[in-house]
């Protein structure tokens, strides 16, 4: 790799809106975020997933095909 041409790669800090941080190497510095996988609802299990039933339901009702 040449000397020049590169940026500079040093350790840096991840700053979640919950207030966790992580110590990782970036050409950043001191990044902050929104959501981490310690407060977002997908990785803590708290997301709402969608009724899958509800929703075929939904899309045959809409597009019901006209009786013959």
């Amino acid at each position: 790799m040449k000397a020049t041409g590169h940026p500079a790669y040093a350790e840096t800090t991840i700053v979640c809106a919950c207030g966790s941080s992580v110590q990782v190497r970036s050409t950043a510095k001191n990044l902050h975020v929104n959501a981490c996988s310690a407060c977002h609802p997908f990785y803590t299990g708290k997301a709402a997933l969608a009724d899958a039933k509800g929703r075929v339901e939904q899309f045959r009702k809409r597009y019901q095909q006209p009786a013959k």
